[in-house]
């Protein structure tokens, strides 16, 4: 591997990353991380209620720092745990467009945890999160596609390190000590695939989980902390663990670093569910708003891409038939015969109620896939459906691109729309979620994070 002035990956890459100056960043840039800000504020409300969320609540430590939505302040390290899996939780956080995986919640709870408990500038937070989200997106595409392979979830694995990252950089870390942070991270990086086989709440854990453990690097390396230099490209490196398969590409991590920034292609999610699963909703929304009854179809067949099929597809009779309303979540012909009948697959679209309902899972079980080699995934995110009519006609639905993303992006105004939903589905008020909103929208302006601990409630 080689190395620009005697310098590691890791080097090279927290060499730009510990250098980002607010004042310099590109608007887009800016307005990208205060867009995730604004969907992930949102997302902590609709989890608020949860289980899963007061499961957590019960497990971690009282401290000073706030939780959105929660009374209960937590230490630093478990406000960015809680806050990861809030986030997640509904499956309704944002996503990157050519190399999946979530960004934001990983990120976002632990520099917010960081700037509250060390008193930081909304400059350095704001800073902090660029710094994070952008490390996400480019470490992402360095082996796009082989963590799934190995049976890892990268929001777990590399959510690690883009956290470090994050609050490596509000806490304004030097070159070495950023790296030795992504060193320490790669250490604590996990998440395995088998929450797939009953839906499982441990996919909620690992952005959280990426959270705190990226904090508590960057922690552990500011006070000096010796870590591996070559934790990238060295002889038993992150890349060689995590992804076997990979042949990787470290230019994403040396190349066009400040120049092309990857975070501009984080997109913002229209459905409660799977992001490759949208673009078939958008087919059977269409088909059901043509006037096709179900008792019309003899089957339909999905044209798919060949990296969905262990995750979204099989095994098919169970994702016909999901166990509850999360795990409904991730199958393919379930959320299709949502969009068929509801015309929507939103939150209150995936209550456990709705696994046991006679139409979707009719529906459900005429949906078939068959890979298509051509198929553009994980590029582009498209559906195809051929429906087979019993009276012999076959009607096709194409969906080219994912709504929401960098070919149709939701607008601010959808932003504050989804944003003022889910705050209203996790029980706040109109004037209580516009109070949150200005605080995210100008969190930049603000001298410390003092006003935070004011939507704990």
């Amino acid at each position: 591997m080689d190395q620009a002035d005697g310098l590691t990956v890791s080097e090279q890459f927290s060499d730009f990353l510990a250098a980002i100056d607010l004042e310099k960043v590109p608007q887009e840039v800016r307005d990208t991380a205060i867009r995730d800000l604004v969907d992930a504020a949102g997302l902590y409300l609709s989890a608020r209620n949860t289980d899963y969320i007061g499961s957590l609540l019960r497990a971690v430590e009282p401290g000073n720092c706030t939780v959105i939505g929660q009374s209960a302040a937590l230490d630093a390290a478990g406000a960015a745990f809680v806050g990861g899996v809030a986030i997640h939780g509904e499956d309704f956080d944002d996503t990157l467009e050519g190399a999946p995986i979530r960004v934001g919640a990983m990120v976002l709870p632990a520099v917010l945890a960081a700037g509250e408990r060390y008193r930081l500038s909304g400059a350095d937070v704001l800073t902090g999160m660029i710094a994070g989200l952008e490390a996400v997106c480019r470490l992402n595409h360095v082996a796009a596609g082989h963590m799934h392979r190995a049976g890892f979830h990268p929001v777990g694995v590399i959510g690690a390190l883009g956290a470090a990252a994050g609050v490596s950089a509000a806490l304004g870390l030097d070159r070495d000590r950023f790296a030795a942070a992504f060193g320490v991270a790669a250490s604590f990086s996990s998440g395995i695939l088998e929450y797939l086989t009953d839906g499982a709440w441990t996919k909620r854990l690992h952005p959280g989980w990426a959270a705190q453990s990226g904090l508590r690097a960057a922690l552990i390396a500011r006070e000096g902390f010796f870590a591996p230099r070559t934790v990238f490209e060295g002889g038993h490196n992150f890349f060689k663990t995590f992804a076997p398969t990979a042949e990787p590409d470290y230019s994403h991590l040396t190349q066009g670093l400040g120049e092309t920034w990857y975070m501009s292609r984080i997109v913002f999610k229209p459905y409660a569910c799977g992001t490759m699963i949208h673009p078939y909703i958008d087919c059977a929304r269409r088909l059901g708003r043509d006037g096709v009854r179900a008792e019309e179809i003899d089957r339909i067949v999905c044209d798919t891409g060949e990296g969905l099929v262990h995750r979204l597809w099989e095994p098919l009779a169970d994702k016909q038939r999901p166990p509850s309303g999360y795990a409904a979540k991730f199958s393919m012909p379930f959320c299709m015969a949502l969009g068929f009948y509801d015309d929507a697959a939103g939150l209150g679209e995936f209550e456990d109620s709705v696994v046991t309902r006679p139409d979707l899972l009719g529906l459900a079980e005429k949906i078939s896939y068959r890979i298509d080699p051509k198929n553009p995934y994980p590029v582009n995110y498209t559906g195809d459906l051929e429906v087979y009519m019993k009276d012999g006609r076959v009607l096709r639905y194409h969906q080219p691109h994912m709504r929401g993303g960098q070919h149709e992006p939701l607008s601010d105004s959808d932003i504050a729309e989804k944003f003022f939903a889910n705050a209203a589905y996790g029980g706040w008020s109109r004037a209580q979620a516009e109070d949150l909103m200005t605080f995210c929208q100008t969190i930049d302006k603000a001298a410390d994070l003092a006003d935070f601990s004011a939507f704990r409630h």
